[in-house]
């Protein structure tokens, strides 16, 4: 083997055809069960003998490769599989690639399609995206050699990173047998669009124009829509200022923000009038000090901008739209929104009601990976032009007994079915059949070209067609339009008869198993894990000399049934716990017992980092509960400062962001909620708004203060997040603060990615990715490590602001931020060109105009979209 080995490299050196010697090498070494790569040749696997090098690609022999568990791939046949003699198995690699970087050869006959020369047996999505194939040993030569010289062109915005072929073993090929039995079917979209459809005209009909073909030339790797990448809009309030303009270094940010009105509830109840002015110290050169920021990982933004999912690193939002504000209308918002929770990963993804105003005004699309779109009023026309331009940048659109259609069909009323129970056949993805009884909203679709993969029509002698599948345009976008009410449980008021109950009682599984048929094919995951169980709370003391004065503390404040009771939640302190002990998120057992032990936070580990004199010395740790915002609520007003309080969880059931938002809470999130006593006359106390700049940039300080981990590119985005360079976020900062007296009692309540790769990134993320292209050896860090070197930050910083103010903290705040001098645009897309400045004296973004003045931008009356430069008045 390897004299023939080094003969086909001679001959190669000679200037033989790639096709021809690729194709010779197969056809000689095949019987040797040898496994063929083709490869970059920095992924050359090792040991293997290089047959020949093109272009930095390398064709190679090496050792068998097998496949033999399917698990954990999505199947693309639906009967027995049996590898003909003269076929090959082989497993693609590929990422996605918006704006393809293939390379078009001069003649069209010399790009080589992958699905024409193979047959696709199984997916496994991801990064990169695998493809299990077959083809003749001719046909794999021949996408062998195309790869090599760049010639090989992948379906859907993919680009083929390595093709090797693999040997399924015999349990793999059971596999494969058993797919008609169970199937797991791969989300497959059919060829880009060719034609373009005209608006059909009906009398409940928002027609619109687009690309459209129905997906039905066999499997394609799964689509990525090709949308822009930016992120929904936030709030501020402009206000005038005057102070000096200081330029400072330009960096363009890729997300924008989502605010609620104001997040510290003390600049509410404590007025200007309220609270005396302190003199303002202030060093000439604060403002003008900054450090360039560092070019963000090349392969890593790539990587993640490829993404068309969840590219501002925000939880993945599915966005649900009702129409109107009514009453109905809101109704049917809860039961869409509960239907969906049942069905998809919470753990994954957000659900949002979106608005009629926001839907016009806020940049959703870029944010959004489905659009559900469940009103039964006609779509306004503006609105309707937003949900298609959504839909021709790869948007994922689903109708939920809703007039809005689109390329060619129409939506007529039929008045003998109107909420009536109906016998239902769907069509699944993978060829089979489901039928159900459904409760039918009156309405069928007429006229329309094929439906895609998926349909479903009644079983009644018009066959009356109830759901369509619609691919739009060139980037990945498609709809499935229902018009049965799969959102409306069987006790839903519109079900008439007891006997329409009873069946569709029948059906109900079925329901959610179309459903969730429908949400796979748009790219979600239907994985629903179990909502964990609550776990007690543990009582651990950071510094052994606090633990008797504080033993002394909650003897004087408990009840005699060991209680302290607040507005929200009951801590019940006992010696030990037992299972028969009942917790509930307003009633929690603290356990004092020493003995504690957590696979994911070590005390021991947290005191060693822990460097403060006041600030996380006694803890109040859990596995699993509801939110650490609210634990510390009955404590937070009678301990002493000097035994700071902090609430440190695993993971959180009702994890809370700013706003309405929601804040997904995995295990290898960091969490925690941190107490702080501020006084009002001090230097911090009459500037609350910088304490989340504080906390976010102890973040970030943390890790980078690490020796060896300086340039990691963690940054700090204001008012409150934490980021990868200025693409992705990795964490966020909530703050709620009560002024009682001279003090300010200030909730720090903070969440960051640390060991969680899903769904968006973390830290040790950036770290292994750093480790590959420096060739570095950086340990990945622990949660319970970075909350300590956080917390302890955090007290140093906020020291030094309160001796000498913000001109303390801003240079290295500024060393970290990610919009520094970035051009944005005033009210409108056609408004006044400013400059990001930075912080004025009370934390809130400044902005520079061209005529010399400088504008304010509050967190609580703007929005700020900086990926489109804008900044907009916000309407109340």
């Amino acid at each position: 083997m390897l004299i023939t080995l080094c003969y086909l490299y001679l001959w190669a050196r000679w200037g033989r055809r790639p096709a021809a010697l690729v194709r010779s090498t197969v056809r000689r070494l095949r019987a040797s069960r040898c496994s063929f790569t083709f490869c970059r040749a920095a992924a050359q696997p090792g040991g293997a003998l290089v047959c020949l090098s093109r272009g930095g690609r390398v064709f190679c022999v090496g050792e068998s490769q097998s496949v033999d568990d399917l698990n954990k791939w999505a199947l693309f046949l639906v009967s027995p599989f049996i590898l003909e003699a003269e076929h090959i198995a082989f497993v693609t690699e590929s990422i996605w690639v918006q704006g393809t970087s293939f390379q078009e050869p001069l003649s069209s006959e010399t790009v080589v399609k992958w699905s024409d020369c193979c047959l696709p047996l199984a997916c496994r999505p991801g990064d990169p995206y695998q493809l299990i194939a077959k083809a003749s040993v001719d046909n794999f030569s021949k996408l062998g050699a195309a790869f090599m010289e760049d010639r090989l062109q992948m379906d859907n915005g993919l680009i083929a990173q390595k093709i090797v072929s693999v040997h399924l073993k015999e349990p793999a090929l059971k596999e494969l047998g058993k797919a008609s039995d169970k199937q797991v079917q791969a989300p497959v979209l059919g060829p880009e669009a060719s034609s373009e459809a005209q608006p059909a005209q009906g009398a409940m009909e928002n027609a619109g124009q687009g690309d459209w073909k129905a997906g039905d030339e066999g499997p394609s790797p799964w689509k990525r829509g090709c949308a822009p990448g930016s992120e929904p809009a936030g709030d501020g309030d402009p206000g005038p200022s005057s102070v000096e303009l200081c330029q400072l270094h330009l960096s363009s940010c890729h997300e924008c923000l989502e605010l609620e009105n104001s997040t510290i509830e003390s600049v509410r109840c404590a007025s200007a009038e309220s609270i005396p002015d302190l003199p303002c110290v202030r060093s000439s050169s604060s403002s003008s000090s900054s450090s360039s920021m560092e070019g963000a990982s090349g392969k890593l933004c790539s990587e993640w901008k490829a993404r068309r999912v969840n590219v501002s690193g925000k939880a993945p939002n599915i966005l649900l739209y009702v129409g109107s504000g009514s009453e109905e209308a809101l109704g049917r918002l809860q039961q869409v929104r509960s239907v969906l929770t049942d069905c998809v990963d919470t753990d994954s993804y957000t659900l949002y009601h979106l608005l009629e105003d926001s839907a016009l005004r806020d940049p959703w699309p870029d944010n959004c990976l489905l659009l559900v779109i469940a009103s039964r009023d006609p779509i306004p026309k503006d609105i309707y032009h937003k949900f298609m331009t959504y839909l021709s940048q790869g948007g994922k659109v689903l109708g939920l007994s809703s007039p809005f259609t689109f390329g060619g069909f129409r939506v007529t009323r039929r008045d003998v079915l109107r909420n009536t129970a109906q016998n239902l056949v769907f069509s699944k993805a993978d060829g089979s059949e489901v039928r159900l009884s459904v409760l039918s909203s009156g309405y069928v679709y007429e006229e329309g070209p094929s439906p895609g993969r998926l349909q479903g029509y009644l079983e009644n002698e018009d066959k009356d067609t109830m759901v369509v599948h619609v691919p739009f345009g060139t980037c990945g976008g498609e709809a499935i339009l229902c018009q049965v009410y799969l959102e409306l449980p069987p006790s839903a008021s519109l079900v008439q008869t007891a006997d329409d109950f009873n069946v569709l009682k029948s059906s109900n599984m079925r329901r959610h198993e179309v459903l969730k048929e429908i949400l796979t094919a748009l790219g979600l995951s239907c994985d629903t894990p179990q909502v964990p169980t609550l776990t007690p709370l543990y009582l651990l003391l950071a510094a052994e000399e606090i633990q008797d004065p504080f033993m002394q503390w909650l003897r004087r404040h408990v009840d005699p049934e060991g209680i302290i009771k607040s507005s929200k939640l009951s801590l019940q302190f006992v010696s030990s716990y037992t299972s028969e002990a009942e917790i509930t998120p307003s009633s929690i057992p603290v356990v004092t017992d020493p003995a504690f032990s957590s696979e994911h936070f070590n005390l021991e580990t947290y005191r060693q980092n822990l460097q403060t004199t006041r600030l996380g010395k006694v803890i109040l740790f859990a596995e699993v509960t509801s939110t650490t915002m609210s634990l510390l609520d009955g404590l937070m007003f009678e301990m002493p400062q000097e035994m700071g309080l902090i609430a440190i969880a695993v993971r959180q059931t009702q994890g809370k962001g700013r706003g309405p938002n929601a804040w997904l809470s995995p295990v290898g999130c960091a969490l925690s909620t941190l107490l702080l006593s501020v006084p009002l006359r001090s230097q911090l106390g009459q500037r609350i708004p910088f304490v989340q700049h504080l906390m976010s940039l102890a973040v970030v300080e943390a890790v980078r203060s690490i020796p060896e981990y300086e340039d990691i590119n963690l940054r700090v985005k204001w008012p409150n997040d934490i980021y990868y360079s200025d693409l992705m976020k990795i964490g966020g900062v909530l703050v709620n603060s009560t002024l009682m007296g001279e003090t300010f009692y200030i909730l720090v309540g903070c969440g960051f990615n640390v060991t969680n790769s899903n769904p968006t990134i973390c830290i040790n993320d950036l770290i292994e990715e750093y480790n590959k292209q420096h060739k570095a050896s950086l340990k990945p860090l622990r949660a319970d490590y970075l909350i300590a070197r956080a917390v302890t930050v955090l007290e140093r910083l906020i020291d030094r602001f309160q001796d000498q103010g913000p001109d303390g903290i801003l240079p290295l705040y500024y060393k970290y931020w990610v919009h520094s001098g970035q051009q944005v645009r005033l009210g409108s897309s056609e408004g006044p060109q400013v400059s990001i400045v930075g912080l004025d004296d009370s934390g809130f973004l400044q902005v520079h105009q061209d005529d010399g003045g400088v504008v304010t931008v509050h967190p609580d009356g703007n929005s700020f979209d900086m990926l489109r430069n804008l900044i907009v008045p916000k309407r109340q």
